[in-house]
């Protein structure tokens, strides 16, 4: 199963938060502790991310199928948060196992297939030259020369264990890069969720836009729509205290 972190009270419904590509339950650790006073949070690290296992596939019916065992070994039932990657096999899982879900929040993405590629982020970490680095501003500064963004840089190097000897990236790569057609689609599936759905985009994002919504609404009819002004794909780093709350209202209601 994938590797799950568990935080807040013993019983609840849990509320299940699930990152996107290249990311980890730890870039979810402050969020999860705030929203996890009251109710039990469980992160997880997805598969070929993280602490979890490896696999030759990474697509959205694989994905799904592993947060499906995880709620179903943490009572059957959850509240979803997904980002991006996330959000998609949420969104597939709501679909697929919708007993499961209690209420779904998607996090700046839509059940659509999108043209960009992360293929250049992964050939900049493989290129990497790791061995005998020890310190993450070296690293920086190396990467540097491939990613010209500091926070796209700072996001991807928290996967890098510089404690291991040699260093390592906690991300599968090379899987990662043969599935990528897979993660930037979306699969075939009919049929649509009746629960609540809350779709919370980056007022400056572009991921998702008003001609997605007919889409939305076919798979998921009673879902809302809020944007967080100011902010771009990465919504929950850049403006947490916001994406906290909107999310904490908006599943409070739903209780």
């Amino acid at each position: 199963m994938l590797a799950t972190y568990r935080q807040g009270p013993d019983s609840g419904t849990p509320l299940l938060i699930v990152h996107g590509l290249f990311g980890s339950a730890r870039n979810w650790g402050v969020l999860a502790k705030r929203l996890s006073t009251d109710r039990p949070v469980i992160t997880v690290d997805m598969r070929n991310h993280g602490e979890s296992f490896r696999a030759e596939a990474n697509g959205y019916e694989d994905m799904a199928g592993d947060l499906a065992k995880v709620i179903e070994q943490n009572g059957g039932q959850a509240d979803v948060l997904g980002h991006s990657m996330g959000g998609k096999s949420s969104m597939l899982l709501a679909l697929r196992r919708p007993e499961l879900v209690r209420q779904l929040v998607v996090a700046d993405i839509a059940p659509v297939a999108y043209a960009h590629t992360q293929l250049h982020l992964v050939q900049a970490m493989k290129e990497l030259d790791i061995e005998g680095l020890r310190k993450r501003s070296e690293a920086d500064a190396v990467l540097r020369e491939r990613v010209s963004e500091e926070s796209t840089r700072a996001f991807l190097l928290q996967s890098l264990d510089l404690k291991s000897d040699p260093p390592r990236w906690r991300l599968n790569l090379d899987v990662l890069a043969e599935e990528m057609h897979k993660i930037l689609s979306w699969p075939a599936v009919e049929g649509s969720y009746g629960g609540r759905v809350l779709f919370i985009s980056g007022g400056d994002s572009d991921y998702v836009l008003p001609e997605h919504r007919p889409v939305i609404r076919g798979y998921f009819p009673t879902a809302r729509f809020v944007k967080i002004p100011g902010v771009g794909h990465w919504l929950h780093a850049e403006k947490p205290r916001e994406f906290e709350s909107t999310i904490a209202v908006w599943l409070d209601a739903g209780n």
